[in-house]
């Protein structure tokens, strides 16, 4: 069973929350339109803890991937809501499909509604500044 959500002007939180639990539940997720998702608070703060994540891995280290597409992006952070440590998390993972835009397949696809907060930077802009 799949179930589609559309991440417009939705915080990323919010919207993760939902998914994870969807996820656990053994459900296939498609999230559509993952460039126009929120992430509240001050737009520098946010870019530098960002770029600071980035930069942990260093030359020659494992460290931190972190792309700069948007929906990867978003998928790399759904991946710290999923208990990632165990065989449910991973196969969880495996069954979230993000995308950049839309499908024609997800014409119907749910909004999770919330309040726009008055600080906030869209996942679009963040993957271009990092």
């Amino acid at each position: 069973m799949k179930v589609y959500y559309d991440a417009t002007d939705t915080a990323l939180g919010r919207i993760g929350s939902v998914v994870a639990k969807d996820l656990l539940k053994g459900k296939e997720v498609v999230v559509v339109n993952c460039e126009k998702s929120i992430i509240s608070g001050n737009k520098n703060e946010i870019i530098g803890n960002l770029t600071h994540w980035r930069g942990l891995g260093g030359l020659g280290q494992k460290g931190p991937k972190v792309s700069r597409v948007p929906h990867m992006l978003f998928k790399r952070m759904m991946r710290g809501m999923l208990p990632w440590n165990k065989t449910k998390g991973r196969e969880a993972y495996d069954r979230l499909r993000c995308y950049t835009g839309t499908i024609d397949e997800a014409k119907d696809a749910k909004k999770i509604v919330s309040n726009k907060p008055i600080k906030f930077i869209y996942l679009s802009e963040v993957s271009k500044l990092i």
